[in-house]
């Protein structure tokens, strides 16, 4: 029998709070996102967490980011620091944008962007800094703010997977000058697709929603002539009112996930070969996955086989985060990002080569890191089941 004798527990996710919003929403004579109800909804349930002034829903998290770049007018070859281990959603709008994403290391114990490696990084081209605070665990924006303010930089926030995560207290993304956030169906909230960007920022706020909707002027009746070229990433009325209903799950969502989470790593402390993620005093981690590391020298075993014995005990985990660190998939690896081209550089306006980039960090943490799924519907005695077949394990092939 193996020791974690259960399914792995499984959150039912949407219902009542969803329906009824779904409900309401059927007998509107409209689905478009402009004066929509649910969309006005989903903005006042967003700043009940989230006290942006200016905000704009999204059709993607990686739209959110997008937008937020473009609010930046990046000029071509403009750089903006990005962690390597992260989705390639926080790169897409950089490069649509003729931007250049350059990869910074991250701590070897957070996984988030290292602000000494971020210094590093920063030249005369430099336009932002866009930390990622991965798996929930929030990245150190105090240092990363405090390096943007010094170089007179924007800080953009990829709060994708870190709904409910607070940074010294606070909300994370309310240190930036933007912040973008996703309710892909993967996320703690959902509604199958979609992202809020939002900011405080008086001069950046007005333009989120025309750089989300083919820059037209909606407050303008039938006026279409736009000055600047942008996409249409609207969120539709069906997405807004489930993610108004998923908003109002969140407290709740995330006190269960963070006490999970922080129950796992107390039942692992001091296990040898085994480093659970480190979270910084003061911060909340809202653990969208449990990301360990193994210290592989001292297990003697490959990661594979730690891994694969530890599913034999009935528990789940996959071997590895992403495959390889962002720069080295091959759109990278061949700068292949307009038509087998990169105008950017063609032009000489970087001499950036992503098949020299290296972050050892990023590298060892995709080598020996193991991803745990941890969710709300997860009990005590589940976790505790968890952090036994890990002991046991781990013991066993130590000897």
């Amino acid at each position: 029998m193996p020791i974690v004798d259960e399914p792995l527990p499984r959150p039912r996710r949407w219902g009542a709070p969803e329906l009824a919003r779904l409900t309401a929403m059927v007998d509107q004579d409209s689905l478009f996102y402009w004066h929509g109800p649910q969309t006005a909804a989903l903005a006042t349930e967003f700043r009940r967490h989230y006290p942006f002034a200016h905000l704009f829903a999204t059709s993607s998290g990686s739209a959110a980011l997008h937008v937020a770049v473009a609010a930046l007018r990046l000029r071509p070859g403009d750089e903006v620091i990005v962690p390597p281990i992260t989705d390639m959603g926080s790169v897409i709008g950089i490069l649509y944008q003729q931007g250049v994403p350059v990869f910074a290391d991250v701590d070897p114990h957070t996984y988030n962007l290292d602000p000494a490696a971020v210094r590093r990084a920063i030249t005369s081209r430099t336009r932002a800094i866009m930390p990622v605070h991965l798996a929930g665990n929030p990245a150190d924006t105090t240092a990363l703010a405090a390096l943007a303010r010094e170089h007179g930089v924007a800080l953009i926030e990829d709060c994708a997977q870190a709904w409910g995560a607070l940074h010294q207290g606070r909300p994370v993304g309310l240190a930036a000058d933007l912040a973008c956030y996703s309710f892909n169906d993967y996320k703690h909230l959902s509604c199958g697709d979609g992202g809020i960007v939002a900011t405080c920022r008086a001069d950046l706020g007005p333009t989120l929603t025309p750089w989300g909707d083919k820059h037209y002027d909606r407050t303008v009746p039938g006026l279409r002539d736009p000055a600047d070229l942008a996409p249409n990433y609207r969120m539709s009325e069906p997405q807004a009112a489930v993610a108004a209903a998923q908003l109002t799950r969140l407290t709740a969502i995330v006190a269960r996930r963070h006490h999970a989470g922080q129950l796992l790593t107390s039942l692992l402390a001091d296990l040898p070969g085994v480093i659970p993620p480190r979270v910084t005093p003061g911060n909340t981690h809202s653990y969208w996955f449990y990301f360990l590391r193994l210290d592989l020298a001292r297990l003697g075993c490959p990661r594979a086989a730690w891994v694969e014995a530890l599913r034999a005990e009935g528990a789940t985990a996959t071997a590895g985060y992403i495959p390889t660190p962002v720069y080295r998939y091959r759109v990278f690896q061949n700068h292949n990002f307009f038509g087998g081209a990169w105008p950017v550089r063609d032009a000489g306006l970087t001499k950036m080569d992503y098949r020299e980039v290296n972050c050892p960090n990023a590298e060892s943490i995709l080598t020996d890191g193991v991803v745990l799924p941890l969710n709300e519907a997860m009990s005590d005695t589940y976790i505790a089941k968890v952090a036994h077949a890990i002991r046991t394990v781990t013991t066993r092939l130590q000897k």
